[in-house]
């Protein structure tokens, strides 16, 4: 009996079939996966929003594969080639690439040298010499010459009965998978340089002569070996097995399987050798290129699948990092020649005030910059100051450490700030309608400002992939990350919540049920008619009917309105059971809410009724004792080590404290606080094996880190969280060996292979455009972490820089050259 789709996803899930049927009749209803999540638990007996995601993925996967099913079954039928082996064989394929071997016989296609054959009558040929090798072949071909079929001769005759059996060999729906499967579990990927590409592609050193096996390739070198392919640099070669197929004599493992399949064997009849030569030839013509693209395919896919993994949960720590709040802050937007943009907001986000300040060449305007900076952060009671981190960053964050220096008694706090996708919003038809009178150039520095207050309100109003924390971008299947991206940025704006009565229409069109039309439409009706006093105000809204209203209120608040539950994560339609609470404390709701001795003297299960559950009752109860609690940290800051401002400061055993700004597969970069972030490779996390260093680390993390090699002319920091590591002597002059035993002489395997990484990092997007102009863009391939020879994010003294737990962030795989040209904005100065 056939699995059902529900059945088949509980299974993988690991849960009962009945919730994933509940699931999936929520979403068909329109419902999404944050409000399911939330609203929805009873209904879902809890399937929260990860197992939700996974199960929205595998519908449509499975959806998609029940549609090509029907299309197969309908082409064979038409055919007259259905009968009901077939037919069986096609309904139990369990995946795409199944089902299309088993149609592949059947396939449409163009006029074969098999079809030609067979068209000429040498069908039964084909059939007798595979039925009975007994048979000369070229005496059994003579009866079968017919120059007006086209068959001039009996070697002709033996060439078409050979297109004919070697079509058939390749076409076997289950030799191909298990061939499949061997060369997956067996095979290995083999790249070399083209000839004269050694130079001009030197950025793919690590592969001109490299070879590993499929399973043990991680998803960057996979995409970094089809960028150089695909930039011909590289030939790749996808090998069966380890030394075989390789040039050595004798049949391989490959054609004795198909051999085996159809009978063939060496006895020494007339016909077996005819026989086994054919196998040779549809095993290196047919079946080996068919399993060539299949694999590569399967390859790129896994390699995509974690590259949009890492991109998405990159991409999730960035937006859910902690905002530095409600803070008066000034914005500033570095650049040289055409100075740098100043813009001071409130503690709303409103622009108060904005300027042009030319403090460095060839201007030199250093002092009146000084003043102008003062008298802004002085009449505005700046508290904040954001530093955008590209070109002229360096020399922009000196003059920002001089005034904190310079006039401590305003207590500014200085904070290096990613700008990426700055330019992209400053240029957004949004931009022009939220700051229309704003020049271009002077947007930008709001958004630096107001995304150090609220990274997660501020970023909603980019395109996520221009934001700049994917590897390898670029190379990946844009439905599939567009896709995964606005998943992320949906859960974490329905997670944090919106305040309906501030937030900007790209930010409401993330929230549950609202698009981009109502979001609008909101914004306008919030114009017109004052802010909203209540929840149910949102009814009156143009186009937003029962549906959209029940999908959105609960993640909508509305602070100091009518109600106070409208200011909490309780959904309206729970609105009755608070006042059931409210009935048996007595008071008023007001009086309820955050009462935390109160809402625990109270038992989840004397509220719960036929439509809400024990877990909506714990919800509520929890909601009420932190109404609109925010899920993201608290704004932390660590402190770089005084007289460390350059990558020549630092020096082996060095224990410093770093922001992680970004973590890939092979490890987490570091930024403490030289311009250069450090890589603490995977084998340097811990003690004991860590298979993601996503276990360990996450961006924005705080953390203590020892230096264990600095090689300067490269750009290259090698870290260690493990703070009793030994480090190299004489920073990178020489080989050093790890306390834990692992690699002997020299540096062990697990770092050596963490440096072919970082370079392979370089190689990423960086090579293919993450370079860009001025002296503060990073160079993808320079120093294949990127290399900032225009960054400093500290001050001296006492305007020490903080770095802040979600700044830069989005910053280190451009650092890293791990993403390609577009997300990084690249802007003129």
């Amino acid at each position: 009996m056939t699995t059902s789709i529900e059945g088949r996803i509980a299974e993988e899930l690991g849960v009962q079939e009945r919730q994933v049927k509940a699931a999936v009749e929520l979403l068909d209803g329109g419902s999404t996966v944050p409000f399911i999540a939330r609203y929805r638990k009873e209904a879902t007996e809890m399937l929260d929003d990860a197992q939700l995601r996974t199960l929205e993925e595998r519908l449509r996967y499975l959806r998609e594969l029940e549609d090509r099913r029907t299309a197969v079954l309908d082409s064979v039928r038409e055919q007259g080639k259905l009968d009901a082996e077939l037919e069986a064989r096609i309904r139990a394929a369990e995946t795409k690439a199944r089902l299309e071997d088993i149609y592949l016989p059947f396939k449409p296609k163009r006029r074969t040298k098999a079809q030609i054959a067979r068209e000429a009558g040498l069908e039964p040929l084909a059939d007798g010499l595979l039925g009975d090798p007994s048979v000369e072949p070229s005496a059994a071909a003579a009866a079968f010459v017919d120059a007006d079929k086209g068959v001039a001769d009996a070697a002709a005759a033996l060439d078409g009965a050979r297109a004919i059996l070697t079509e058939r060999f390749s076409e076997d729906a289950d030799l191909t998978g298990e061939l499949r499967e061997r060369m997956w579990s067996r095979g290995r990927v083999v790249a070399k340089v083209r000839e004269g590409k050694e130079e001009a592609g030197a950025k793919f050193a690590d592969y001109f002569d490299f070879s590993e096996p499929f399973t043990a390739l991680p998803s960057h070198r996979v995409l970094a070996m089809l960028r150089g392919e695909k930039e011909d640099v590289l030939d790749l070669v996808l090998e069966p097995e380890d030394g075989e197929e390789a040039g050595q004599p004798g049949p391989s493992a490959y054609e004795n399987m198909v051999a085996r399949r159809f009978g063939v064997a060496d006895r020494g009849r007339p016909g077996d050798a005819w026989l086994r030569e054919t196998v040779r030839w549809a095993w290196r013509t047919r079946i080996l290129v068919h399993l060539g693209i299949d694999l590569r395919l399967r390859l790129r896919t896994a390699a995509e699948d974690e590259a949009v993994r890492v991109f998405a949960s990159n991409l999730r720590d960035l937006l859910l990092a902690a905002p530095a709040g409600t803070r008066a802050t000034l914005g500033l937007d570095p650049g040289f020649r055409t100075g740098v943009k100043v813009a001071v907001v409130d503690a709303t986000g409103k622009v108060v005030a904005t300027d042009v300040i030319h403090p460095h060449v060839p201007a030199n305007k250093w002092e009146q910059s000084l003043a102008t900076l003062e008298r802004l952060a002085r009449e505005h009671r700046v508290e904040l100051i954001a530093i955008g981190n590209g070109t002229a960053s360096r020399e922009t964050d000196k003059l920002a450490g001089e005034l904190c220096e310079r006039h401590p008694e305003l207590k500014l706090t200085k904070v290096m700030v990613s700008e990426a996708g700055a330019s992209v919003y400053s240029a957004s038809a949004f931009a022009s309608q939220e700051l229309p009178d704003m020049d271009v150039s002077l947007r930008g520095a709001v958004s630096i400002a107001r995304r150090l207050q609220d990274p997660l309100a501020e970023l909603v109003k980019i395109d996520p992939k221009s934001i700049g924390v994917g590897q390898y971008q670029h190379d990946l299947a844009e439905v599939k990350l567009s896709r995964s991206l606005d998943a992320v940025v949906e859960d974490c704006v329905n997670g944090v919540g919106v305040d309906v009565n501030t937030a900007s229409a790209p930010l409401l069109s993330r929230v549950s049920g609202i698009g981009s039309g109502l979001a609008e439409n909101i914004v306008a009706h919030r114009d017109t008619n004052g802010p909203f006093r209540s929840r149910r105000a949102l009814k009156d809204v143009a186009r937003l009917g029962p549906k959209a209203y029940e999908q959105c209120a609960g993640f909508l608040r509305i602070r100091g309105g009518d109600d106070p539950l409208d200011a909490s994560s309780v959904h309206p339609e729970a609105y009755p059971v608070v006042r059931t609470m409210v009935k048996r404390t007595g008071g008023d709701v007001a009086s309820l809410v955050g009462n935390t001795g109160v809402l625990r003297s109270l038992r989840p299960d004397d509220f719960v009724d036929e439509k809400f559950g024990l877990p909506t009752v714990t919800d509520i109860l929890r909601e009420l004792e932190k109404p609109g609690r925010d899920p993201r940290p608290a704004f932390r800051t660590a402190t770089f080590r005084e007289g460390v401002e350059k990558i020549g400061d630092l020096a082996p055993d060095m224990v410093l404290e770093g922001v992680v700004t970004n973590v890939a597969a092979f490890g987490a970069f570091v930024d403490v606080g030289v311009h250069q972030d450090g890589l603490v490779h995977v084998s340097a996390m811990s003690r004991t094996f860590v298979k993601d260093p996503r276990e360990v680390v996450k961006p924005g993390d705080i953390v203590k880190v020892k230096v264990m090699d600095v090689d300067i002319p490269r750009k290259r920091i090698s870290l260690t969280l493990r703070l009793d590591d030994e480090a190299a002597a004489g920073g990178g002059q020489g080989p050093r060996r790890e306390r834990n035993g692992q690699g002997g002489e020299g540096r062990p395997p697990r770092q050596r292979q963490g440096e072919q990484d970082r370079r392979q990092a370089g190689q990423g997007g960086g090579g293919q455009g993450g370079g860009g102009q001025g002296g503060g863009r990073r160079q993808g391939g320079q120093g294949r972490q990127g290399g900032d020879q225009g960054r400093d994010r500290r001050g001296t003294g006492a305007s020490r820089q903080a770095a802040p737990a979600n700044s830069a962030m989005a910053d280190a795989l451009r650092r890293a050259g791990l993403t390609g040209g577009a997300e990084r904005d690249g802007r003129k100065r």
